[in-house]
């Protein structure tokens, strides 16, 4: 039997049909890259009489939990500011009270969708004074659930008076 050409147009369709509905499925997107790796950076805590804590801290962003605050994410997605999940300042200082066990506290402000320091190692600045965030020495535009750390940036908090 001779196939015409719509005949053999028909075959090869069906044919080629069925081969991609029985074909695994291949994405053509590539995946977001993972960025929430662990990073390793430099952490210190000034407060008003010296020196609280400096040292390495392997971070990466996740839930943080304050007495105040309760318990909420805290890398790098709060308020839209990064598309995936990223190491944070806040992250690394909760890292590290809880390799070295000293203690923070933070208010959470959902207006933020951030945390608030509050006190850390008992010091509290109360209506004087404030933690301030720097990375690589300049003050974050932004929170400190919300600021993307690299690898080796120099993270600070700092007590600072009004």
């Amino acid at each position: 039997m001779r196939q015409t050409p719509a005949r053999r147009a028909l075959i090869t369709t069906a044919a080629l049909g069925l081969a991609l509905a029985t074909a695994p499925a291949v994405a053509h997107a590539k995946a977001a890259p993972n960025t929430n790796r662990a990073v390793n950076v430099s952490l210190t805590v000034q407060g008003p009489d010296g020196l609280l804590f400096k040292g390495k801290v392997n971070t990466k962003g996740h839930d943080v939990t304050t007495a105040t605050g309760g318990t909420h994410k805290c890398d790098g997605t709060n308020g839209a500011a990064n598309p995936t999940a990223v190491p944070t300042p806040t992250a690394a200082l909760d890292d590290a009270a809880r390799r070295n066990y000293f203690g923070w506290d933070g208010t959470w402000y959902a207006s933020f969708d951030d945390f608030s320091v509050d006190s850390i190692k008992n010091v509290s600045g109360g209506g004087s004074a404030y933690w301030s965030i720097s990375v690589n020495g300049t003050p974050t535009p932004v929170g400190g659930c919300q600021f993307k750390l690299k690898a080796g940036d120099k993270v600070a908090f700092t007590w600072t008076s009004f």
